[in-house]
């Protein structure tokens, strides 16, 4: 019998029809239209805004970096070092006015260009500070007005696919709410429960907002990996109840049952049943997810009997740290933040390949590691005091200083992606982010034809 099964012939290759024809050979005005990148490799325009000493100062690392008077230039290095991707969003407090009121202008213009240059922003629509009118992130009423401000951005531009509704959620309650240092500056652990459950409430209702506008959107978490290393036997416990604290803020976003102590740790601090269990509800919104993971030099940390913490400097390393994380919530990987001052000559070109090194461990291993970014595209103000203090001090860790003239670090980068881009997809077909350009938006054909397209461009080996 199996000598006389034959397999069918091949069917003829002939042209597809216009529609069928992969990106990279469609014909488009002004000429042909590239195909989607199969690895994200992104950096961002750093705009923290928190605001500080009582409420009186606010922070806006826009203003501070130049990024208002110099943004067509930002752009425009995008573009030169070969990146497709980038981390970036409306200044939240001088965007959302009021419940319903808006001020576009600043958006319009520079989304405007974003979309006419086939940038894919990631959009960051809170990064660590909320307009003066709503206070801070003990208001009840933030996760609702939050989650309108997202609709109402995402039906002004629908081409916007990626979204990080809310930036590092679990460091935003941390020094807002814990270490006293941002926006309400509380210091307790019911204030920080309380931001907590409204920060990640409110990344919740955000993405239901924007699939209600966009069913394709992908929301990209930007989330602090972090580890606690106990300095002594007597640190133990203090260690592993704060290594255990640090998954909170992804463990109620994706709906997963936190351990038994940190249940009882989030009860007695204000969260009650009914608020628990409106995060377990909403974990089907994490099919939408990547996890998006930032590694710096101080995200591990030594602890110490009393339960105080120091810097503890890379000892695992990002590999390390993101298994754990990938262990824990299942979900394709991006590497969203890291950077290190380049106090030294080389110290930031051999962070970056050592990034990068781990990322690919990463991948080798198994994990479906999507992106990687440098942040930001330049260097920021105020970082070494964490934002708390004006200083006007220049932290070296940008692909550009503030002057726009490439670091080493940025040409090393983009050595990097011109190196990596085409290699990378050697991996499964099937794990590559099913990104849509702006060039390709067809709001009357998303999404059916634009993936009948991509499956043709795919079936295509080159």
């Amino acid at each position: 019998m199996l000598e006389q099964v034959r397999p069918a012939p091949p069917p003829p290759v002939g042209p597809l029809p216009d529609m069928l024809q992969p990106p990279a050979a469609r014909r488009v005005q002004g000429g042909m239209q590239p195909a989607p990148p199969v690895f994200l490799f992104a950096t961002g325009i750093e705009n923290s805004n928190p605001r500080i000493k009582r409420g009186t100062v606010r922070v806006d690392e826009m203003a501070r970096c130049g990024h208002y008077e110099r943004w067509r230039e930002d752009f425009a290095l995008v573009k030169e070092l070969g990146l497709s991707f980038l981390r970036y969003g409306p200044p939240i407090h001088t965007t959302f006015l009021g419940q319903g009121r808006y001020n576009w202008d600043f958006a319009d213009q520079t989304f405007a260009v974003l979309q006419a240059e086939d940038i894919v922003p990631i959009v960051d629509l809170c990064h660590f500070g909320v307009p003066d009118w709503i206070g801070d992130f003990q208001n009840p009423e933030f996760p609702r007005l939050f989650a309108e401000y997202a609709g109402a951005f995402a039906r002004r531009f629908p081409w916007v696919q990626l979204y990080t509704p809310v930036n590092e959620m679990y460091i935003c309650a941390l020094f807002s709410a814990r270490y006293g240092w941002w926006n309400e500056e509380g210091t307790t652990d019911r204030t920080f429960v309380t931001a907590l459950k409204h920060i990640v409430g409110a990344n919740l209702l955000a993405m239901r907002e924007i699939l209600q506008v966009r069913r394709d959107a992908i929301f990209i978490q930007s989330e602090s990996t972090e580890y606690f290393h106990a300095e002594s036997p007597a640190a133990i416990g203090p260690a592993e109840a704060r290594n255990q604290e640090r998954f909170l803020s992804l463990d109620l976003n994706y709906g997963r049952r936190v351990d038994s102590g940190m249940y009882e740790y989030l009860l007695d601090n204000g969260m009650t049943r009914e608020e628990y269990h409106f995060f377990l509800a909403h974990s089907p919104l994490k099919r939408h997810c990547i996890m998006g993971n930032d590694y710096y030099w101080t995200n591990e940390h030594l602890v110490h009997e009393d339960g105080s913490t120091s810097a503890s400097g890379e000892v695992f390393g990002y590999a390390v740290l993101t298994r754990q994380y990938h262990d824990r919530y299942g979900l394709p990987v991006m590497h969203t933040e890291t950077n290190l001052r380049d106090d030294n000559e080389g110290d930031a070109p051999r962070w970056l390949w050592k990034q990068w090194a781990n990322v690919l461990r990463v991948r080798n291993d198994g994990v479906p590691v999507m992106g990687f970014t440098w942040y930001s595209l330049t260097d920021q103000v105020d970082w070494n005091t964490a934002l708390r203090e004006e200083n006007g001090h220049v932290d070296k860790v940008g692909l550009y200083d503030l002057d726009r003239r490439i670091r080493p670090v940025g040409r090393a980068y983009q050595r990097l992606v011109s190196q990596w881009r085409d290699v990378l997809p050697a991996q499964s077909l099937c794990l590559q982010v099913p990104i849509v350009m702006p060039s390709d938006f067809d709001s009357e054909g998303l999404p059916e034809t634009y993936w009948a397209q991509q499956a043709a461009r795919r079936a295509r080996p080159g």
